[in-house]
């Protein structure tokens, strides 16, 4: 494998956690740990996005994003990655066919909350995704009933799994997908950018902690 890419053997299950991470908080760190045991994988990695093209503000510099991503998510399974500005795929259709093609053997699980779910229908080339590998979907804050209500959900209901079988996602042929409640938080990354804006106004020693303290579901 190339220096600095993640290591999967064939044979092995890995969870694919796709986003931002600006900031990377506990929430991710929760879907994640549930992943692990839920899904009984071998690993998981951080996919540290460059950008995403459904958000107008670009996320602060990847570095950045990649040390504090880190610092959250200590776990030997877990890795933080970007891997996607390595390979240079900008969706994640292209980077789920990519990494298929770099891992012959692995069986990959896209990890998504469910407000991703309710979105999924404006991603480029959606049903590939659903096509391409197994998903899962982390219940949030808000989105629980819209998610189940979304395009993506009724357009692959047959394929759906019961919450009791989700391991069996991973050896699962796609389109397959299971739908995961978790205890919820209502934070969010974006309310953790704005609290890090008022605590900058107020001086550097108030941003520090923000980052890192609060609890969320993933975006």
């Amino acid at each position: 494998m190339r220096r600095g890419f993640p290591v999967a053997r064939a044979g092995q299950s890995v969870g694919l956690l796709g986003g931002s991470f600006d900031p990377a908080h506990e929430g991710h760190v929760q879907i994640t740990l549930a992943a692990l045991q839920r899904l009984r994988l071998d690993r998981v990695w951080w996919l540290v996005s460059p950008g995403n093209p459904l958000k107008p503000r670009g996320p602060a510099p990847m570095e950045e994003r990649i040390a504090a991503a880190r610092a959250v998510m200590r776990h030997p399974r877990v890795a933080v990655t970007d891997i996607e500005a390595r390979i240079g795929t900008r969706y994640t259709a292209q980077t789920l066919r990519r990494l298929q093609q770099l891992y012959p053997g692995v069986d990959f699980v896209w990890m998504m909350g469910s407000d991703n779910l309710v979105q999924l229908h404006r991603w480029q080339d959606w049903r590939q995704i659903m096509d391409t590998v197994p998903a899962c979907v982390f219940a949030r804050p808000g989105t629980r009933l819209s998610a189940r209500l979304s395009r993506a959900a009724r357009v692959y209901r047959g394929a759906r799994l019961p919450a009791h079988a989700a391991e069996r996602l991973v050896r699962a042929a796609p389109p397959a997908w299971a739908y995961l409640n978790l205890p919820l938080n209502p934070a969010s990354s974006t309310e953790i950018r704005a609290r890090e804006a008022i605590a900058r106004s107020r001086g550097p020693e108030a941003v520090k902690p923000l980052a890192v303290a609060a609890g969320d579901a993933a975006d």
